[in-house]
């Protein structure tokens, strides 16, 4: 279209209606954008979770092997003089040998005993061979699957051999003895760690592995081969779990420094504070912290283990730093391995980080296998030097002058920077490095409130946070705190623990074990909690009594029941939803629970939420009050009349606006089925019976002679677009091909088809679903069976009926399922016939006869015994099932009687999920009755037991684990949204500036005004005869509906962008369209006259389309009541026709969708709360028309067809809401529009082409236009005062506001002057001068002001 460009650029002027029309862009409400409408209700895929411990262990032995020798150097090192003398810190030369070797030996205990001080350590000082065989065996003995520790110090013996040898001495000390590495495995077996302190210690850790993979192979041979010699050999130890430490690599030598001990390596390991003070002392730097002498080093006051005194701080800033280098530089699971699994091996390893980057810099480089990488640069260890630095800086005046310790800004500068890392929020980047440090502090009661509010935070990143937390090992230390009686942690810990159990479940039992549920119920019950906390502890509860007996009486005796109760009001609709969750799993499977709530009458309390605003909040509420009615053990009159209760509570639902509630209704119901069987076989067997005795006349089944419409030429049907509604929109809604084993249990004595036996039914419904596949569910009870089922329980009179009473609870519930089975969303049809079903095989499995007639081809077939198995149903017969003997009921056909001879057809086109569908053929000829498929077996019941499970496993709906899903991701984040610079925020602002550009321009055009509407600019033959057409309002796309699909085009263009099956059943068609959010994410609203509707996603997009919420809109009008004759509607009077089908009005601001139809009343759903709000009486004995709300004024105008007009207003009661009611019209009022500006009149006009305009203040019409009579169509334009009239006489008149002809199209401009078919239908768009028009002839076409206007 080609603009004035100084009318796109116009600068504005002080606030135009326009840009306030543009600024309420931002303000209008969304329908159907929640949670619960984007994504699937199914919980998160589970994470593997690593961080627990699967073997946590203990080193429970120590052997302390030392070979020292005092005085006598071994010969192959020649030592310097001075030389490292210093054995765990004593001169070995300044008492007598013996003496020195036993001090030297106690040390070294002494030493390890700081890190685990309730291992048995055992010293062999100056061993033999023999001593270190002992000594090793009998420490594996007592240590039995623990970790045993052999500790060698090889300083008075030679360096260790290439061949893997170890030295020791003889009983005299005259030699030296080897000892083969390969013996120490044996002995010492597995697991163990081996802590190395000699030179060249490098070559005994390549001499073990050798010898460990050479046990390897001899395990792998021996057990290949039983015969072979080493199989009748005692089998080797395999040496996988072993750790070794060794001072120095294979070719160096240990340092001499006479300022180092001469064991570096052991002090290192053991006395880490102690040796890395005195290395800092001997480095260039130390000059700068003047009066600290090596002396005064041994003077610091405080003990190792006390974090209040300088030494114990330096232990523990020393512990968070190794912690933390290990966390970042290890692979995670290493990390477990080493620093999580054994708290002693922690330590060494820990210690050994300092080993590595002190003795590198004496050119000595300690090895561990496993291998660690180098942490001996990393950036933490100047952390460790500062903190060294301030500790040492006051050792002078503390020692001398006594002044107080300044404690150390270390870990509150740690806290810092994690803090600085969270701010700088970006997603994808490495992980903190201070999270271990973060564990530290959490010990601490300085910073530990902070510690907690910054780990909530780091948690709240989403579930990789959670896993990370979890995996350093945060676990036991919240679970500890949970002991704290600090108020002001409270909100803190619920907030993490929250976190922890959505993302990990398996955490219930920890809690359960150490008695933290009791934390979060005094939580709960504290009514001076904020909401939120509030519903964090009760979902924790939910997460500990879920499918978790112990958890389940732990909280039943902690008052959780009554404690939910008191809180099923509160105004926090979260809070409601988690409590009725809460409440639903303690029942599940856990009778005295259920009691408990029968003692506190806690279902009548949950009836209240049933009517809750918010849709999760009902849901949460019919899962409690189905587990609540499900699972009780033994049956009392009592529960008994507790359960018909809550049934007919929740039977209330059945109508609900949201498909989340009625699928966890179906469920709920489903419980109940299950519990009283036996009552509901007896049920299904009589509607089965009453089914067949009983024709309705329903245009189901009975072939239309009436039918005028052409029949379609095969090249003009398109192939439909699959659709799937979350699943897909299979044949939802479409003839489910009835198992013939079913239809042979229905023959009559003289074995003839009874009424839906085969021979009825296949003109009715084809084998093949409307959408052309062939169905792969088979089931016992077809949709239509259902449909017709429902139909029939409505009117005849059932009351007769033996055994069961006609109101009975079960028959009552057994009609709620039946509708609900024919419910417009998919997944809630599929969940009601799988129950149905499962029953109505039960009760024919029941009472089935001995021989059985194939009414397909009247062979004798063995009686379908119920095998072991149980559901197994036997179809015997010649030819495999025919797919379909009529084409898709898409392509209009009149189906015809099948012919027996007539060869299978496939309908014209076939568009399936994902690919073909397996045709029939390939299904084996003995099918199981829950069958998928080929190759898709399903689980089959041996018994009743088996049955129930298959009914209940089968059903969930996921709405608990979904509901989950909120505390695992982000809370605290700015939803994208509200992000201005967001990528879903810019495209809004670019849809907002489309929608006000489209404004501006369309207004400049209409009010130019418009002489002539009829410059043709689109023409296109539609795939079905357009019974609805609807422009987008801001796009260049306009929907064309048929009888049950959509199709899409962009009439700029003049391309088709999408078609697709709306999932209507046959016998009803599509009578309103309307955009919802058009200003926005449009959405696409269709109404059909059996009263449901449907919400569309991503159509015309390339995407497949979705259906995104279903619902009854209208739900007494009943297919029956309506005549057949509507099907040619285009050809009669409009008054003579059966009704009007289903009429909407969409209101934006308010997001009330106006419905009514074929009923006596006008409905008022909010969209929002997926309710039903209002029902207006209409006072009229005739079917309502046309509908058209004012949302500023609150008034409804409705024409009906008795040819009177009346207005609402929705604000007065339901007896006074008639404000107004003209009877000027003679004939159906075709359309009643209410113009929206404050003063705007009602403009209406009726079949006999008379228009009148009413203001809504006087009882006369104020002005009256007479056009052609017989009109079948009429639209008003809202901006450009014009309607047009389409009618019987095959030609458009365009009018304007006075009544002048403007224009009258009577031919197709260009098209080979083809006359037009009938007017089927018209409209305008809402902003530019545009007028769709569709033909009974298939033709969809757009006519427009003259070129030079636009």
């Amino acid at each position: 279209m080609k603009m004035d460009s100084d009318l796109i650029h116009s600068p504005a002027v002080g606030l135009t209606e326009e840009e306030e029309a543009d600024m309420n862009d931002w303000k209008l409400p969304l329908a159907f954008m929640k949670k619960r409408h984007l994504e699937k209700i199914e919980g998160s895929k589970a994470l593997a979770q690593s961080w627990r411990m699967k073997d946590r262990m203990k080193t429970v032995s120590v052997a302390l092997v030392l070979c020292l020798n005092v005085g006598v150097d071994p010969p192959d090192v020649v030592k310097t003089s001075p030389c490292a003398r210093l054995e765990c810190w004593i001169d070995p030369l300044s008492m007598s040998p013996q003496k020195a070797l036993e001090t030297i030996g106690a040390n070294l205990q002494k030493q390890y005993e700081t890190w685990q001080p309730r291992a048995r350590y055992k010293q062999s000082l100056d061993p033999t061979v023999d001593e270190v065989k002992k000594l090793c065996t009998s420490l594996r003995r007592n240590a039995k699957e623990e970790r045993v520790l052999f500790h060698y110090n090889g300083h008075g013996v030679p360096r260790p051999t290439v061949n893997g040898e170890i030295w020791v001495f003889n009983k005299n000390y005259t030699q030296y003895i080897p000892l083969s590495i390969y013996d120490l495995q044996t002995w010492m077996g597995s697991p163990s760690i081996f802590v190395y302190d000699c030179s060249n210690a490098g070559i005994i850790v390549k001499s073990f592995k050798q010898f460990a993979l050479q046990r390897e192979q001899e395990l792998e041979v021996a057990a290949i081969n039983p015969s072979h010699p080493l199989a009748q050999m005692p089998l080797p130890p395999s040496m996988k779990n072993c750790i070794q430490l060794a001072a120095c690599e294979a070719s160096e030598l240990l340092p001499m420094n006479p300022d180092l001990p001469a064991d570096l390596f052991t002090s290192c390991l053991t006395t880490p504070i102690k040796i890395a003070l005195r290395w800092f002392c001997m480095q260039k730097s130390a000059k700068l912290v003047p009066g600290v002498t090596l002396d005064l080093i041994e003077k610091i006051p405080g003990r190792l283990n006390d974090r209040r005194t300088p030494l114990g701080e330096l232990n523990w800033i020393f512990t968070a730093i190794t912690d933390t280098i290990a966390w970042n530089v290890l692979p995670r699971d290493l990390f477990q391995k080493l620093f999580r699994q054994d708290l002693l091996v922690a330590s060494l390893f820990r210690n050994f980080l300092l080993a590595e980057r002190i003795m590198r810099s004496y050119n000595c480089t300690p090895v561990s296998s496993p291998r660690l990488p180098p942490t001996y640069m990393h950036a933490m260890w100047q952390a460790w030097d500062l903190a060294v630095d301030i500790c040492l800086s006051q050792l002078p005046t503390i020692i001398e002058e006594g002044t107080a310790f300044r404690h150390s800004p270390f870990f509150a500068e740690q806290l810092t920077a994690f803090q600085v890392w969270l701010t700088m929020g970006v997603e994808n980047r490495n992980p903190p490095e201070q999270l271990p440090i973060v564990l530290q502090v959490l010990l601490s009661q300085v910073h530990r409130l902070r510690a907690l509010d910054l780990l909530g935070r780091f948690l709240d990143l989403g579930p990789w946070a959670v896993s990370l937390a979890l995996s350093v090992g945060i676990f036991p230390y919240v679970l500890k705190l949970l002991q704290s009686s600090a108020r002001e942690l409270r909100p803190l810990l619920v907030f993490i623990w929250a976190k922890i159990l959505a993302v990990d479940s398996s955490c219930q039992a920890d809690l359960v074990k150490d008695n933290g549920h009791k934390y979060f119920l005094s939580v709960l019950a504290d009514s001076y909690m904020p909401a939120e906390h509030r519903t964090m502890a009760v979902f924790i509860l939910a997460v500990i009594v879920n499918s978790y007996n112990t958890g389940q009486e732990a909280c039943l005796q902690g008052n959780l029941i009554a404690n939910c109760l008191e809180q099923l009001s509160d105004p926090h609709p979260l809070l409601r939803q988690w409590v009725a969750i809460c409440l639903g799993r303690i029942w599940q499977n856990f009778d005295p629970a259920r009691w408990c709530g029968v003692r506190d009458s806690a279902h009548e309390k949950l009836y209240t939420l049933l009517s809750d605003p918010i849709p999760e909040v009902r849901c949460a509420a019919v899962f409690a009050l189905g587990t609540f009615v499900g699972n009780s053990a033994e049956r009392t009159d009592h529960s008994t009349t507790i359960d018909h209760n809550v049934a007919m509570m929740l039977a209330q639902l059945i109508n609900d606006g949201s498909p989340v509630v009625r699928k966890e209704l179906v469920v709920a119901l489903s419980h109940l089925v299950v519990q009283y069987e036996s009552n509901f076989c007896t049920v299904a067997l009589q509607f089965i019976e009453e089914e067949k005795n009983y024709s309705v006349p329903s245009p189901a089944n009975t072939a239309e002679p009436g039918n005028l419409t052409p029949v379609r030429d095969s090249p003009a049907i398109p192939r439909l677009r699959s659709v799937n509604s979350y699943t897909n929109i299979r044949a939802a809604t479409t003839a489910r091909n009835l198992n013939k084993s079913l239809q042979n249990l229905n023959l009559n004595e003289e074995g003839v088809p009874a009424a839906f036996s085969p021979g009825n039914l296949s003109n009715s419904s084809s084998a093949s679903s409307t959408l052309g596949s062939p169905d792969n569910d088979e089931y016992i009870l077809s949709f239509e069976t259902i449909d017709k089922m429902r139909r029939v329980s409505s009117y005849s009179s059932l009351n007769s009926l033996i055994g069961v009473s006609f109101n009975s609870v079960y028959t009552q519930i057994w009609r709620v399922l039946l509708h609900l089975a024919a419910d417009p969303f998919p997944e809630v049809s599929d969940l009601a016939m799988k129950v149905l079903n499962s029953i109505a095989y039960k009760a024919t499995m029941n009472a089935r006869p001995q021989r059985i007639l194939d009414s397909g081809s009247l062979t004798q077939s063995a009686p379908a015994s119920p095998t072991s198995k149980g559901t197994h149903i036997h179809q015997a017969g010649g030819s495999p099932p025919m797919p379909s003997t009529s084409s898709s009921s898409l392509t209009n056909d009149v189906p015809k009687p099948p012919a027996r001879d007539q060869p299978a057809t496939r309908p014209p086109y076939t568009p399936t999920l994902g690919g073909q569908a397996p045709h029939s053929h390939q299904f084996p000829r003995t099918r199981k009755m829950f069958d998928k498929g080929p190759e898709q077996a399903a689980e089959d019941g041996d018994d009743a037991v088996g049955h129930r499970i298959y009914i209940s496993a089968a059903l969930q709906t996921g709405l608990c684990d979904w509901s989950a899903k909120y505390f695992a991701q982000p809370v605290m984040k700015i939803p994208e949204e509200h992000d201005l610079e967001s990528q879903v925020r810019m495209e809004r602002q670019w849809r907002f500036l489309r929608n006000a550009r489209v404004r501006r321009q369309s207004r400049c055009t209409t009010q130019r005004g418009i002489s002539r509407l009829d410059d043709q600019i689109f023409i296109n033959r539609n795939p079905g005869v357009p019974s609805v057409v609807k422009f987008h309002p801001f796009n260049t796309c306009i929907a064309v509906a048929d009888k049950d699909s959509i199709c899409f085009w962009d009439w700029e263009k003049g391309e088709r962008l999408d078609y697709f099956y709306n999932g209507n059943p046959r016998y009803t068609r599509i009578t309103a369209m309307e955009y919802l959010n058009g200003h926005d994410c449009s959405l696409l609203l269709t109404a059909t006259d059996d009263g449901a509707l449907r919400v569309w996603k991503n159509f015309a997009d390339q995407k497949n389309p979705e259906m995104v919420t279903a619902w009854q809109g209208l739900s007494d009008m009943l297919p029956t009541t309506r005549g057949l004759a509507r099907r040619v509607s285009i050809y009669l009077d409009r008054s003579k026709q059966g009704g009007a089908g289903m009429v909407v009005d969409w209101e934006q601001e308010t997001g009330l969708l106006m419905t009514s139809g074929d009923v006596r009343v006008i409905r008022i759903w909010d969209t929002d709360r997926e309710m039903k709000v209002q029902d207006i009486p209409t006072g009229a004995d005739s079917c309502v028309t046309s509908l058209s709300c004012d949302s500023q004024r609150s008034l409804i105008a409705a024409g009906l067809g008795d040819g009177s007009v009346r207005v609402f207003d929705r604000r007065m009661g339901p007896n006074e809401s008639r404000v107004m009611t003209y009877r000027e019209h003679g004939a159906w009022v075709v359309k009643a529009h209410l113009q929206k500006e404050t003063d705007g009149h009602v403009i209406s006009v009726s079949v006999n082409g008379d228009v009148r305009f009413f203001d809504p203040r006087t009882p006369d019409s104020i002005n009256v236009l007479q056009t052609v009579k017989g009109l079948t169509a009429l639209d008003i334009h809202p901006q450009a005062n014009l309607f047009a009239c389409g009618s019987m006489n095959q030609f458009i008149a365009v009018y304007n506001a006075n009544g002048d002809v403007i224009s009258n199209i009577k031919y197709y401009d260009g098209f080979m002057g083809q006359r037009i078919g009938a007017i089927s239908c018209l409209a305008f768009h809402p902003n530019w001068p545009h007028l769709a028009v569709g033909s009974n002839d298939y033709y969809m076409s757009i006519y427009s002001a003259e070129k030079r206007l636009r």
